[in-house]
């Protein structure tokens, strides 16, 4: 198994974005800056949407041009033309453009069916290329949809070859609801890499059954290396009831780690920064790790 793994942090916008608790401009910008000093360079920074309907990224804009003096690349979620003029003019350089796949959740999602919210993106693909910038896609829903159930891989495989042609760089396939296992993972993989080059896959693992990890480790052994984390397993999905948040990035480096894969990240750091945006929150993180290391320091401290 190759020893590169690349980690692309969501914590600042799929991970916030879910949250009942709404941070302010300077919290996020912060939050930013903690993970890209724990070796996380780069990092999904916030979203062009409604803010009616995810209030949580009201000020992406602003984070967007914060975060500009750190080193690293931040990407930006845009849902059509004028949420891309509007990342463009905060200074984005890489933004994300998402589907389903499943027409339920589009519908739900994006009020739309998938076959549109394709045309929907492909001025938006050709403003990026004539702007130079680059272009990621989602794929929602790849292992189960809360008002679907199960999703075949081949309609995955469908809506990651069609945003693949539509110009995107590397397709991130979500398991959103979580419901996912090892095998289902793999086979998803499999049909979708017949379409797009593996090598160009990202797993964005939700935790809900407490399946990411293998199915991670599954995804690996297909030849994915990337994967999509949030620091804490911050997040979920407002339009998926019930789903908790990505895979928690201290749960990935720790695996990653054990398994003999450097990633760079300083986990110490990285714990101060979940530990932070955790108690801005209200709330303790959800990665084990995250607790368990936790526990331990406090271990330490009484026996100190």
């Amino acid at each position: 198994m190759s020893d590169s793994v690349r980690i692309i942090e969501m914590g600042p916008r799929d991970g916030l974005q879910n949250e009942k608790a709404t941070l302010g401009v300077a919290d996020r910008i912060a939050f930013v800056r903690a993970l890209v000093d724990a070796g996380l360079t780069t990092v999904e920074v916030g979203a062009f949407v409604s803010p009616k309907a995810i209030p949580q990224m009201v000020g992406s804009d602003e984070v967007m041009r914060g975060v500009s003096q750190f080193a690293g690349e931040f990407h930006v979620l845009v849902p059509n033309v004028k949420g891309y003029e509007a990342a463009r003019a905060s200074g984005a350089k890489v933004i994300s453009v998402f589907a389903a796949a499943s027409e339920s959740f589009s519908h739900a999602n994006i009020n739309c069916s998938i076959a549109e919210s394709v045309e929907r993106f492909k001025p938006v693909a050709a403003r990026a290329r004539a702007d130079g910038i680059k272009m990621r896609g989602y794929v929602s829903c790849v292992l189960g949809c809360p008002f679907e159930g199960e999703i075949k891989p081949q309609a995955v495989a469908e809506v990651a070859k069609a945003l693949w042609e539509l110009g995107c760089y590397e397709i991130s396939l979500g398991d959103t609801i979580g419901v996912g296992t090892p095998v289902k993972a793999r086979a998803m993989l499999r049909a979708v890499g017949c379409d797009v080059p593996i090598a160009k896959l990202a797993m964005h693992f939700h935790d809900t059954y407490g399946q990411a990890l293998a199915n991670l480790y599954a995804g690996m052994e297909e030849g994915a290396r990337v994967i999509d984390a949030a620091a804490g397993g911050l997040g979920g999905c407002p339009f998926a009831p019930g789903a908790t948040g990505n895979v928690a990035t201290e749960d990935v480096v720790y695996m990653l780690e054990g398994m003999g894969i450097g990633v760079g990240v300083d986990m110490a750091k990285l714990l101060a920064a979940t530990n932070e945006i955790s108690r801005l929150l209200g709330r303790p993180p959800v990665s084990r790790v995250a607790n368990a290391l936790n526990a331990k320091a406090r271990r330490a401290n009484r026996e100190s």
